[in-house]
């Protein structure tokens, strides 16, 4: 019988070797139920840890069938912390379906 990985799916990685300069413009994708409130949960997620994140710059996209809703989000990344943070966040959201 194999033994359990137990390596971390996110290592950490010392920030002298990221591939990441911050601060910079991070583009990311989520996508949950097609409603406002979905929208509004992203913003204010986004919000927590970027207070100058502009939602007037979501990039929408449905669904073909209209259920689901697609969008771009853009912060300001200022560390890796911040940007795991920020998916933690949004991945716990009962809304939220993918995050990438």
């Amino acid at each position: 019988m194999s033994q359990p990985d137990h390596t971390p799916a996110n290592p950490y990685i010392p920030p002298e070797q990221s591939l990441i300069e911050y601060p910079c413009a991070f583009p990311i994708k989520v996508m949950g139920a097609h409603q406002e409130t979905f929208v509004d949960a992203v913003v204010a997620i986004v919000r927590e840890h970027d207070p100058a994140f502009d939602a007037s710059t979501i990039q929408r996209r449905p669904s073909s069938s209209g259920n689901y809703l697609g969008l771009t989000i853009t912060v300001t990344a200022t560390s890796r912390t911040q940007l795991d943070n920020i998916y933690r966040g949004l991945t716990a959201h009962p809304l939220v379906k993918y995050v990438l």
